[in-house]
């Protein structure tokens, strides 16, 4: 009787949900071209998308799980002139709507984007002027600016406790350490040309980041916060992401439309793909199952399974969306 009450159920749910449109949303998309963020199903099926302003670039989510930020820049590409925006979109993952925003004021487009570990804050890049940004998300505000001594600060990460920010000058050819909570220039390192994106290992002790022009992956020791070994990656690699044993990097090649799959330690190529557009940004699923590059130029979304070192789906976006990063949703 009970087991049948319990079907009854879950078939009464299941179609007030079909009933409803309400499937479940596992990934969201920028639409940088399109202006928003689209929601997608684990099989590639287009849901509904938040407009948002002119060209976002960047996501992050929330460490709940409920809230997704992007950068509204404002500009396509980061080397067109122009002014830009001056907010941080806030939308509603359970909605799948745009909730509100962050006023930047003077700080006009933003970019690159990380959570400060253990606090309600992000850090942000801005192009106009240059700088980095400390913003609140309680409140909503920025609540500290930041020097970064060089030009188009471009990325930016923080390491595992929450005391320094690593931001990539993409024009200078530098990275900038900042303490966040002094805000002094801890070191300014020389990388090589366009230094781009990063990412850290889980015990925090290593940074990897890509430089683009100059075709490398760097590790760079955050003890002693320098650069302990060059890796060789064609193809000009901006994106970089790393499995969660932190034995695997797949980074993006932009210049030849295609995807690495690499072996940490030894920086040695598993696997070379050919990807059906130009991927712009790279990353990777929490269990590092899945890597995913967005495909601004074709309008795609590569799903790549790392243990496979294939592609295993590519998604299909509406027309004229422009993907750009992609986030699994929980």
């Amino acid at each position: 009787m009970l087991d049948g009450v319990m079907r009854t159920i879950g078939c009464v749910v299941v179609m007030a949900m079909w009933a409803s449109g309400q499937e479940k949303a596992t990934l969201a998309v920028v639409h940088k071209l399109g202006g928003g963020v689209g929601f997608y199903t684990a099989e590639g099926k287009f849901l509904s998308a938040a407009p948002l302003s002119k060209h976002p670039h960047e996501m992050l989510l929330s460490a709940d799980g409920k809230t997704l930020y992007v950068s509204d820049n404002g500009l396509v590409w980061m080397t067109d002139p122009g002014e830009g925006e001056n907010t941080i979109s806030i939308v509603d993952v359970a909605t799948r709507k745009k909730v509100g925003a962050i006023d930047l004021g003077k700080n006009r487009r933003p970019h690159g984007m990380d959570l400060v570990p253990g606090k309600d804050q992000l850090v942000v890049t801005i192009e106009n002027p240059d700088g980095l940004l400390l913003v609140d998300l309680k409140q909503r505000k920025v609540i500290r600016r930041y020097e970064v001594q060089g030009k188009k600060p471009h990325m930016v990460a923080v390491d595992k406790k929450g005391e320094h920010a690593y931001v990539s000058n993409d024009a200078s050819d530098t990275v900038a350490v900042i303490h966040l909570a002094t805000g002094k220039m801890v070191k300014l390192m020389p990388m090589g040309r366009r230094p781009q994106g990063g990412v850290m290992t889980a015990d925090g002790r290593q940074f990897y980041l890509t430089n683009m022009d100059a075709g490398e992956v760097l590790v760079i020791d955050t003890a002693k916060q320098e650069v302990v070994r060059r890796m060789k990656a064609d193809g000009g690699p901006a994106r970089i992401a790393l499995t969660p044993d932190g034995k695997t990097l797949v980074y993006n090649q932009q210049k030849i439309n295609g995807a690495a799959i690499v072996e940490a330690a030894t920086g040695k190529v598993i696997a070379a793909l050919k990807l059906p557009g130009m991927p712009l940004l790279l990353t990777m699923s929490p269990d590092g199952r899945w890597a995913y590059a967005g495909l601004q130029d074709t309008g795609k979304v590569a799903v790549i399974g790392v243990a496979e070192r294939k592609i295993v789906r590519v998604i299909d976006t509406p027309k004229g969306a422009g993907p750009d990063p992609v986030i699994p949703l929980p």
